[in-house]
């Protein structure tokens, strides 16, 4: 399976194209498409995929997607439960540079913006300030129309370019788009990770998965995401972790179990170095968070 070509609509009464998707979970097979994408994620949480960078994706993160750059958000393993009652919710805004014409993007006024637009290349997610005050403005932009709308584009997107408050996704040295084998290899590993990540994976049995001696996936997998598998299967999983502690259905030992940790020590270790937290401390501080919000 290679990157799936995603060929959004195009209409003659706008430049740019918006979409709400409110879904059981997001679309789940790495895909590019040749516009840009500004997307606000409304609820749900998950991982997501971009160029060679994996990580954890919440609601209130927004990220900027390059023309033709691989990507792919990918619930946790409870939203593919049957009757979860959970559900995934993003708007999203698809333009291309020229949409706002090639000699207007040439204006000085204008360069901020062209030079986030290159570099967009690599995937950004807006952090900070400027991640909360974006945030709204792309999901209202929904209710407006005409040059309103251009407008309140242009605005967003000056307000990340000039605020600093956004990192890269893909390392620099990211060259898109990947060989077909080698995207297939990567999204094989992605899909069985998160079905398979509450059982024990080994390096053979996963290596076996990509069609790979150890040894040379183990090569491969760094290369194009920057991490060892191990890392990448201990963020997956305590990834579960933390949506299994805000539940508050489990005890600590009982998520452990859950999420693929035999050893209580491992699992309090690895949840420690990935969230900074404990786990009763991050149940704690979230929870407060959750209802201070409701």
């Amino acid at each position: 399976m290679k990157p799936v070509l995603f060929r959004n609509p195009k209409t003659e009464k706008e430049s740019f194209y918006t979409q709400e998707d409110k879904v059981d979970r997001f679309y789940d097979a790495l895909h590019y498409h040749p516009e840009l994408q500004l997307t606000a994620y409304i609820a749900s949480a998950g991982t997501y995929f971009v160029g060679d960078r994996i990580d954890r994706f919440e609601a209130g993160d927004v990220v900027l997607i390059g023309p033709n750059l691989p990507h792919v958000s990918r619930n946790d393993a409870e939203y593919y439960q049957p009757n979860s009652g959970l559900y995934a919710h993003a708007f999203s805004i698809y333009f291309k540079p020229e949409s706002f014409g090639r000699e207007f993007i040439e204006l000085p006024e204008l360069f901020a913006i062209k030079k986030l637009l290159g570099l967009s290349s690599r995937g950004i997610r807006v952090v900070g300030a400027t991640r909360a005050t974006i945030h709204p403005m792309i999901i209202a932009l929904k209710h407006l129309e005409g040059m309103e709308r251009l407008l309140a584009l242009l605005e967003i997107l000056h307000r990340i370019a000039v605020s600093n408050e956004y990192e890269f996704l893909s390392s620099m040295g990211y060259i898109t788009p990947q060989r077909d084998i080698d995207s297939k290899k990567i999204n094989d590993v992605f899909d069985y990770v998160m079905r398979h990540f509450s059982q024990k994976i080994s390096l053979e049995e996963i290596a076996e998965v990509a069609n790979m001696s150890p040894t040379a996936f183990c090569r491969f997998f760094k290369q194009r995401t920057r991490k060892t598998f191990s890392q990448f299967l201990n963020e997956v999983r305590i990834g579960g972790a933390c949506k299994l502690l805000l539940s508050e259905r489990y005890t600590v030992s009982e998520i452990a179990y859950q999420c693929g940790y035999n050893n209580i020590s491992n699992f309090n270790r690895q949840f420690k170095a990935i969230t900074n937290y404990t786990p009763q401390g991050y149940a704690k501080e979230h929870r407060i968070t959750q209802h201070q919000s409701a």
